[in-house]
């Protein structure tokens, strides 16, 4: 491959299927991802590289949120290294499929990463509440910790779910081509608010502190609610798969 319009090329020919997907995450960070894993590609960085550059600009960001003051400068500044952290969670899976370089260790890393993000997060936001905040009541701080609770258990149940299903679906009868299932707009309207680029955009209130707060408390009570539908979509999913075994 030579010209970046190649490679970018190439790209959109590796990407996931868009099944399951956010309207955040197709039309924006997937986009993005594909052009920083193309800019990873023509400087010659592998995927678990790029995987620790997300890791730099999230972990950064999320250090941000529990040491320094809030201000409406430290707030583009939080966003804009989650959100580039998250492009860059994209781009690795994108370059591992473009260079037949992904692994398990890859695949390993990924995914501590992404455990790590979620749980530092919702802890930075848990210390800066203490720290910096004038808070109506110290049961604020249980906000935090709730969230944290439903994004590990959102993260760990869908990734038991992935996992258990691919080890119970039964393969394909040779010779048939099975056809992917059709995308809908709908549903991936509806995952918008679960998106964890949508998440981020939270922290562009984080000059204010009680629009943040109410911002945050909201997005908590919305990922609640996912967490009870995905927690029922799934175990019925799992439990189809064993009636057919």
């Amino acid at each position: 491959m030579g010209s970046t319009g190649t490679v970018l090329r190439e790209l959109r020919g590796a990407q996931k299927t868009a099944k399951g997907v956010s309207l955040y995450s197709r039309y924006v960070n997937r986009p993005a991802g594909r052009v920083l894993a193309a800019g990873a590609y023509r400087i010659g960085l592998t995927p678990n590289q790029v995987t620790l550059v997300s890791a730099a600009f999230t972990f950064t960001a999320v250090a941000s949120v529990a040491l320094v003051r809030p201000s409406w400068g430290l707030a583009f500044a939080v966003y804009a290294g989650l959100a580039v952290g998250f492009a860059f969670d994209s781009a690795d899976g994108q370059l591992a499929r473009l260079t037949g370089r992904g692994g398990p260790d890859g695949e390993w890393l990924d995914h501590v990463v992404d455990c790590a993000k979620l749980i530092l997060v919702h802890t930075a936001v848990l210390i800066s509440f203490h720290r910096f905040a004038q808070l109506p009541g110290e049961g604020w701080l249980l906000l935090p910790l709730g969230f944290l609770f439903v994004a590990v258990l959102t993260f760990c149940a869908g990734l038991l779910r992935e996992q258990l299903g691919k080890a119970a679906a039964r393969p394909a009868p040779a010779g048939r081509a099975t056809a992917p299932a059709p995308v809908s707009r709908v549903r991936a309207v509806a995952l918008l608010p679960a998106d964890y680029g949508v998440f981020c955009l939270v922290f562009l209130l984080y000059g204010d502190e009680t629009a943040f707060r109410i911002g945050y408390a909201a997005l908590a009570v919305v990922h609640a609610l996912f967490l009870v539908a995905f927690l029922v979509k799934w175990f019925r999913e799992l439990k189809v798969l064993r009636a057919e075994d």
